[in-house]
């Protein structure tokens, strides 16, 4: 899988919020999308993942997105939005069965590819002791395992993550970067929106920084989560840890208003 965004351009309700954006990621790697609230992360995942109305270039595999069925989209890419709510009692094996919806007719049952991947899946987020149970009962955390769970199973050569990590405690946020890590490391792009720093500096392969919708910069963390880059577009002093022989700069402390 390689995609290609070339001048990539959203607007929603009147207003810009991506600008001219172009970039490149293939397989195996994990790219973490990063910014400031407000700065395009979501709008960019629903662009790639078709969701919402796009200017300009955008390609999976040589491919304009535009040519695509959606029967085809559906096996080539998997989508884990923000947010994990759900509605309805259904039990948690069965949302993660969901993810094999591309892959069956109306009348078909799983096949052992299914049931393998299904199976694959829950071991991958450690939810085995709480797959039986309805989804309405299990935590905010736990919920988050399952629709990661879902997305892992669809198998698909690009997986976009929103937020991934958001509600789990600081042990299971690692778990799934791990996985996520993992996951591209076999073979998938994984492109991932987080808010943390810390946890993009450490897994990422490269970053991407958006600031008002636009690249502010893009590579690997050492390269782009610079004292510069934290000053400018988070608005945060930065403090220089080292670990292992790396160095990282992280968020510190909000820079202090100027006069």
């Amino acid at each position: 899988m390689t995609l290609i965004a070339e001048g990539l351009s959203v607007t929603l309700g009147g207003r810009r919020v991506l600008q001219d954006l172009s970039f490149r990621a293939e397989r195996g790697e994990l790219l973490i999308v990063v910014g400031p609230n407000g700065a395009g992360k979501t709008t960019l995942l629903k662009a790639v993942a078709c969701l919402i109305a796009h200017q300009g270039r955008l390609d999976w595999d040589g491919q304009p997105v535009t040519s695509l069925s959606a029967g085809q989209k559906a096996k080539m890419m998997a989508y884990l939005p923000q947010g994990h709510v759900a509605h309805w009692p259904l039990k948690a094996r069965d949302v993660v069965t969901m993810g094999r919806a591309p892959f069956a007719s109306s009348f078909s049952r799983l096949s052992r590819a299914d049931c393998n991947a299904i199976d694959q899946a829950i071991d991958a987020v450690g939810a085995a002791e709480f797959i039986c149970r309805p989804i309405t009962e299990l935590s905010g955390g736990e919920r988050a395992r399952i629709m990661l769970a879902r997305a892992l199973a669809v198998g698909a050569p690009l997986l976009l993550a929103d937020e991934p990590v958001t509600s789990l405690d600081p042990a299971h946020q690692l778990g799934v970067m791990n996985i996520l890590s993992g996951e591209a490391k076999a073979g998938r792009l994984i492109i991932a929106v987080s808010h943390d720093l810390m946890l993009a500096a450490r897994y990422a392969d490269r970053i991407l920084v958006l600031s008002q919708g636009k690249c502010a910069a893009l590579g690997a963390p050492g390269q782009t989560l610079t004292a510069d880059v934290l000053r400018r577009i988070f608005e945060v002093e930065p403090l220089e840890l080292s670990a292992n022989g790396v160095s990282l700069e992280i968020p510190w402390q909000p820079v202090a208003p100027k006069g």
